[in-house]
This record gives C-alpha cells, structure tokens and sequence, in this order.
C-alpha cells in the first residue's frame, strides 16, 4: 500500500518510553531532556508512517528497527499500520528484551 499508515504504539513500548522518560526526570532533576526525547521519538516514528523501511531489518519478518539517539525503536510494518513494539536501550543487555 502507498501512502501513508496508521502508527500504533503498543503497551509495552508505551511503558517503555514513560519509564525512560522517568529515569531522565530523577537523573537530571528536569523533564526538559525527556521534553526533548519524546519529541525527537514523535519526529522519528511519524516518519515511518510514510517510509516504513527505513528501519534496520532484523531476522523476524516485517520486524524492523530505528535506532533513535541511543536508542532502539523496535516496530512492526503491516499493509495500513505501523506498530511500535518497544523502546529499548541501545546500551543495554539485548538478553533482557522481550517482544
């Protein structure tokens, strides 16, 4: 399909993303590098909605990743819709994340 999808964010990567914008708000005593963060990941995701492969691709069909700061936006590319599935941590352990 051309044209521009739907961009859906599933519950985890919602969670994902409020809990990263809570360790920066306790880290650095501001929300302002949060503010900053959740703009630059509404920025990127709407992105897809027009160029969905623009993400790495990975083993998993249709499964892509967009690499966002230090950060690994991991989505789902159907014929109408874009779903993001989680948010994870460049720098972290990639053992600890679950799809």
């Amino acid at each position: 399909m051309a044209g521009r999808r739907k961009l859906i964010w599933q519950h985890l990567a919602q969670r994902d993303r409020k809990n990263i914008f809570s360790y920066w708000n306790e880290r650095n005593k501001s929300n302002l590098y949060s503010k900053k963060l959740n703009k630059i990941f509404k920025e990127k995701t709407a992105a897809l909605t027009e160029r969905p492969y623009i993400g790495h691709p990975t083993d998993f069909e249709n499964i892509r990743i967009l690499v966002v700061e230090k950060y690994l936006i991991i989505y789902e590319v159907f014929d109408e819709e874009i779903v993001i599935l989680r948010i994870f941590d460049g720098r972290d352990n990639p053992e600890k994340l679950e799809i």
